[in-house]
Order: structure tokens, then C-alpha cells, then sequence
């Protein structure tokens, strides 16, 4: 049985039963039997579908955001905006699945034409993540449903609720069974579907897991795509305006409390405005309010995962250690253990954990530099490559820069922000493959080339 707990009362919310290794090859036959017909169903006919569910998100937008808060123990109004934001992505999916799909024809020149058409990949397994589920679980199952595929969906054990919920809505908005169905359990029944054959495998969380997936399905040459983790700079120039570059930095590094793979993780800033920026940025740290994340006014909520608390206070210790000054936080919540305080490190450097490993928390890192070589060569000495950005009055000046950085989203007088229209693609240790945008869309399907030559005589 999976336990579903709270992460801020402590209580038990509920205990699903798991998938055993024979309900996973069940649900994958039938997968693999309703592929067959879901792939010749009109495509107007999944829109109509998809479309619903969009309205059914709509409809029970307040109920879905108190279940995504009692179980991850997100802030009510950050689930709210997460189910908010969702609809756009639905939107962009509904209104270019269209053209994603449309056959090209490349030359048509004396009897001879060829074309280019788009099939779906087949079987999919989508291995969530509990940080952002409706967005990291939309990006996935609702282009691989409109392009034909059907989807084994393993939510995070720790956003389990919400998984079931979309099973639900989908089934609710017309969805046929075995298009789209639900995995459930923890490590070993993602393990056990990755057992089975599939024709892509599609995963959002941790490098280490990434590899892992990567590997155990090697032999099956199936498509893989990974959204991993980040370790995402900020550069502040000297031209920048100070309170403005803070204040969004601040939101960038400590929204979602932290946890997500594009938070602003290490920043670095001119140190003709060094001091300025340090001390407009620990100001708008500690005006965030920490606490019950079912008070609309909160901001900073539990982490999800008690453990990574441990790995926060050690990089911490490992910072102070080398050097570096904590402005403020620095530990464990007074008033509940299952908190970190906003914590801000200056004077880091790249000796420091912080400033190399993933935090996925509210801690940041915050370093001088000299000039723009050098916070180039920082940004880039990383084993991620997911976003960067730079703050500057310059755009001229910015586009230089974030050309020379190599991560899949780069920002100017931006941070921590996602659009539909554009690909979510991580390089290095922060994946492989894209999300989102007519990219996004058509990492579901597979291209048929044809040649046609008409009889000559």
C-alpha cells in the first residue's frame, strides 16, 4: 500500500493499493490493443476530448488545487496558478496538433512527388514528477494523446492524488480505456513497466534517476527523452536596475519554495552593485511568508520530501565552512521540522556545494564578479545546462552573453519562466529532448518519408 501523507499536518490522507508486476503487463497489453484503434480515431475526435478535460480542470479548479497542496504542500495560490497556467498549455496543444500532424509534400515535379507524414511512436511511459504535476504531466500525456499514442502514466508517489485525478477527468471527458492509464506505486513499479516494450519512455526528475531509466531500457532502442535537473545562474551586470533584478531573483529562487529544476540557483553579480543587490535581495527574502500553505498569503511552504532538508543544512554547513556569509535562514524552521528557512549565502564561490549541486529548495548562492568573462566562465562551469539569464538595461549586450551560455532557455530581465510556445530542452546532465512548442508536439511522433512515381508509358 502507498501511503499518502501530508507533508504539512502529518496526516494521512489516504493508502492506495500499488500496481504489482501483473497488473503493470495488464494495463501495457491493453495499451498496446487500444493504440491500435486510438491511432485511427479522427483527429477532431481527440480534440473534442482533450478539450473537455480542459474544461473539466476549469470547472473543478479549486477542489484539484486543495488536493495538490494537502499532498505536496504547495501554497494554495501556486497550485491555484499552476492549475491557471495549465490551460494555456492545453490551449496551444489544441490549436497547433493540427499543423504538427499535417503531411508535407517536399517536391512534386514531373510525376514524381514526395512527401513527409507523421505517425505516432506507439506505447508510451510517462514517468512523472510531483514538483509541478500538472505542467510536467500535461507537457506529456496530452500531446502524446492528440498524436495518437497511449500513454502508462506513473505519477510521482508523492503527487498520487493528482494522478489519479487525471485518469478521472479523462475518463470523465470521453477518454477510451486504455489510452491513457495509471501506474501507481513508488521505484519498483517504475521499474517494473520499463520491463515491458515500449516504444517510448518519457521522464521528468532526478539526473541520477534519468541515467537509471536511460540504461534500463538501453536495449530496447526506444525513443528516450529526459527533463532533468538544474543548476540554473543568473548574471546581474552593473547596468542593471538593482531593485528590480533583486526582487525578481528573489521569486525566481524561492518560488514552489525552491523546488523546481528551472528555480534560480546560483546568481552572479557585478561588484560595482554587489552590495546594493545583496541587500534589496535579503530584504525581499524576508518579507516572504512562511507557514500554512492552506493561507493564501503564504508563500514559503514544506518541502515535500522531508529528507532533502538534510541536504540543504549540508550545504549550508559545507558553505559557512569555506567562507561564505549567511545573511539569513540557515536551518530548519523553528516552528515546524518539516520547513527550511529562505536561506541566502553570499560571497559563494565554486568551492562551495552550493554553487555546483542542485539545491531544489530555498537556499541560494550569491557570488561577485568583475566582469562578463568571468560570469560566463561561471555559468558555464556546470555539469546542467537547463537555463540561464542575464539582468542588464542592454539587450544588445545581453544577446552577446547569453549566445556564449550553454543551457536549452536562456532569459533577459527574466527568470524561472516557461512558454508554451517555445521548446523546454535541457542540455548536459539536465536531459535530452524537448517539450512544449511544434518541437514538443512532434517528439511524439515518428516520420514516414514517401516516394511517388507515377508509370511512365
Amino acid at each position: 500500500m502507498l501511503k499518502v501523507i501530508n507533508p504539512y499536518t502529518r496526516q494521512l490522507i489516504k493508502e492506495i493499493p500499488t500496481d504489482t508486476a501483473e497488473t503493470i503487463h495488464k494495463k501495457w497489453e491493453t495499451a498496446r490493443i487500444a493504440q491500435t484503434h486510438w491511432r485511427q480515431t479522427p483527429l477532431m475526435r481527440r480534440m473534442e476530448i482533450i478539450a473537455r478535460f480542459r474544461v473539466l480542470l476549469q470547472d473543478n479548479l479549486d477542489r484539484l488545487a486543495q488536493l495538490l497542496m494537502s499532498e505536496v504542500g504547495k501554497p494554495i495560490s501556486q497550485a491555484q496558478n499552476e492549475l491557471r497556467g495549465t490551460q494555456g498549455r492545453l490551449d496551444f496543444f489544441l490549436q497547433n496538433i493540427e499543423s504538427a500532424l499535417k503531411t508535407d509534400t517536399v517536391l512534386s515535379d514531373k510525376g514524381n512527388e514526395e512527401r513527409i507524414s507523421w505517425d505516432p511512436l506507439g506505447v508510451i511511459a510517462n514517468i512523472s514528477a510531483w514538483n509541478y504535476p500538472y505542467f510536467v504531466g500535461t507537457n506529456v500525456f496530452i500531446p502524446a494523446i492528440l498524436t495518437g499514442n497511449t500513454v502508462l502514466y506513473k505519477p510521482s508517489e508523492y503527487s498520487t492524488l493528482t494522478g489519479i485525478e487525471f485518469s478521472k477527468l479523462l475518463t470523465q471527458a470521453g477518454l477510451p480505456e486504455g489510452v491513457f492509464s495509471l501506474i501507481l506505486g513508488a521505484r519498483a513499479q517504475a521499474e517494473q513497466l520499463l520491463e515491458r516494450p515500449l516504444n517510448g519512455v518519457f521522464f521528468t526528475g532526478s539526473r541520477n534517476t534519468g541515467l537509471s531509466i536511460n540504461r534500463a531500457v538501453a536495449g530496447q532502442l526506444c525513443k528516450v527523452q529526459l527533463e532533468l535537473g538544474g543548476k540554473d545562474p543568473v548574471y546581474v551586470r552593473d547596468d542593471a536596475n538593482v531593485r528590480i533584478a533583486a526582487e525578481s531573483l528573489a521569486d525566481g529562487a524561492f518560488y514552489n519554495t525552491g523546488q523546481s529544476c528551472c528555480s534560480v540557483e546560483r546568481i552572479y553579480v557585478h561588484d560595482m552593485i554587489y552590495k546594493d543587490f545583496v541587500q534589496h535581495f535579503v530584504n525581499t527574502v524576508k518579507g516572504f511568508k512562511i507557514g500554512d500553505p492552506s493561507d493564501a498569503q503564504t508563500y514559503i511552504g514544506p518541502l515535500t520530501r522531508k529528507q532533502q532538508i538534510d541536504v540543504l543544512k549540508a550545504q549550508v554547513k559545507d558553505a559557512v565552512a569555506k567562507g561564505a556569509r549567511l545573511e539569513v535562514g540557515g536551518g530548519v524552521w523553528k516552528e515546524h521540522d518539516g520547513f527550511f528557512e529562505p536561506t541566502v549565502l553570499t560571497n559563494a564561490d565554486h568551492t562551495m556545494e552550493v554553487m555546483r549541486e542542485e539545491s531544489f529548495g530555498p537556499i541560494i548562492g550569491i557570488q561577485p564578479v568583475r566582469s562578463d568573462d568571468e560570469a560566463i566562465e561561471l555559468m558555464n562551469d556546470t555539469e546542467y545546462g537547463l537555463t540561464a539569464g542575464v539582468y542588464t538595461s542592454d539587450q544588445e549586450e545581453a544577446e552577446v552573453l547569453l549566445d556564449r551560455v550553454n543551457a536549452g532557455t536562456v532569459y533577459w530581465n527574466c527568470c524561472d519562466r516557461v512558454s508554451p510556445r517555445l521548446p523546454w530542452t535541457g542540455r548536459r546532465g539536465s536531459g535530452i529532448g524537448s517539450t512544449l512548442s511544434m518541437l514538443g508536439i512532434r517528439s511524439f511522433l515518428q516520420p514516414k518519408a514517401w516516394h511517388l512515381v507515377q508509370p511512365k508509358g
